[in-house]
């Protein structure tokens, strides 16, 4: 086969839960177990640190690789989902996996997956950890896929454990309050592990604290650490910060969520004893270059000023609405679709009313139709025209822009996706 067509098979032999949604999910380690069985348990070969999380698990992952690919390790990133190429989800040092691996793994152990049936998710997770112990990396960045408790990566016994916060996302399996999504996502936490909790609510802080006294663990709340005194935007669309420990930062992703994000990564670096200022300073400053990070708060253009973002839920969407509506621009111009499974209600009540809208919809098939997506922003006071793909709406936006407009790309990850995979 093919690269393409082997990637093709994947998707159409394993149930994917970005295409299909709640089909895809499967409930417990059994698959896992016995594909790390096969394999030998590849991931103890390599150290390990593993983060969890509602938001911004993506950018604290490829960050902190990013730090530790600038200390000179080895370091393997295992994140999803892909924007553009299925093999984002792995890599070495930035690099992805190559075509001819994921083909080589696919054709070789075809006759021992088949039979179990798994989902595309457990079966990625096992050609991750087998690549990485392959190619001898001395850690590994290993980002959940959903949850915590009963994710395939939660095999993995880490040198430390993140979680970055917790909002309502994914209740249909996880919880339909903060408390239980908590319960799920404290399931990383193992005995004598520290963990390090990035964000923490009345409501969920007890949760943390019963797990990892249960577990014998050291706990870290990064918020009462408080590394960050301050940030602010700068010209070049990143983020300065003033900071506790580590003096002041560059930060190369612009998000305003970006603040919380890095205050839990310094907390991190002092728990894995990493101090070196120049080491730091170049993972925030280069984290896109040294990772391939796309997708958060990502420039395309400069004038008119295109950004686009992977928020694509309440919590994210808390710090994006204001970041937005904050630009400085003649017009604002907002590409937009969502996802079946998200409270795009609750969104559309954070989005800007003075914005000119371009409702979309991605290719997923889990995307809620341009149609309904325009009905309900109709609900909410908002004007826009329909588009039946996101390059569509895109082109309209640029279109009708002036030098000095404002275009924002988002709403889902897979909006992004289309985009990128476009342009």
């Amino acid at each position: 086969m093919t690269y393409e067509e082997t990637v093709q098979y994947l998707y159409d032999s394993t149930p994917v839960f970005e295409h299909v949604g709640a089909s895809a999910y499967k409930e417990g380690l059994q698959n896992t177990l016995a594909m790390d069985e096969h394999f030998g348990h590849p991931h103890r070969q390599y150290k390990t640190i593993h983060i969890a999380g509602t938001n911004g698990k993506g950018s604290c992952s490829h960050t902190l690789a990013a730090i530790l690919q600038a200390k000179g390790l080895k370091v393997g990133l295992y994140t999803s989902p892909h924007l553009v190429d299925f093999r984002e989800r792995i890599r070495i040092n930035g690099e992805m996996i190559s075509k001819e691996e994921v083909v080589k793994f696919v054709e070789t152990e075809r006759p021992f997956f088949e039979p179990l049936h798994p989902s595309f998710f457990e079966l990625t997770t096992a050609l991750a950890f087998k690549y990485f112990a392959e190619q001898k990396v001395d850690i590994a960045v290993i980002e959940v896929g959903l949850g915590g408790r009963l994710d395939c990566t939660n095999i993995i016994t880490p040198i430390l454990s993140v979680i970055t916060n917790i909002s309502l996302d994914h209740t249909q399996f996880l919880g339909n309050t903060l408390a239980k999504i908590a319960g799920e996502k404290a399931g990383i936490i193992k005995r004598d592990i520290p963990v390090v909790i990035g964000e923490a609510t009345l409501e969920t802080k007890p949760i943390f604290l019963r797990k990892a006294e249960e577990m014998n663990a050291p706990v870290c709340f990064a918020e009462e650490e408080q590394e960050v005194i301050s940030s602010k935007p700068t010209a070049n669309g990143g983020r300065d910060y003033q900071t506790r420990s580590f003096g002041t930062l560059h930060g190369e992703l612009g998000g305003l969520y970006q603040e919380k994000n890095t205050n839990t990564i310094l907390c991190v670096l002092k728990y894995l004893n990493i101090n070196s200022i120049e080491d730091i300073s170049e993972g925030f400053d280069k984290v896109s270059e040294l990772t391939g990070l796309m997708g958060r708060w990502q420039q395309l253009k400069s004038h008119p000023q295109v950004i686009c973002d992977t928020g694509h839920n309440v919590g994210g969407w808390q710090y994006l609405a204001p970041q937005i509506k904050a630009q400085r621009c003649r017009t604002l111009r907002i590409v937009f679709g969502m996802v079946d499974d998200k409270d795009i209600d609750t969104v559309m009540s954070l989005l800007p009313k003075e914005a000119v809208y371009y409702w979309t919809q991605s290719s997923s098939k889990r995307s809620i139709s341009v149609e309904k997506v325009a009905e309900k922003a109709k609900r909410h006071e908002l004007k826009g025209k329909s588009y039946p793909s996101v390059i569509e709406a895109y082109g309209n936006a640029l279109d009708e822009s002036g030098q000095d407009d404002f275009i924002f790309v988002g709403g889902s990850s897979y909006i992004v996706a289309d985009l990128l995979a476009s342009i």
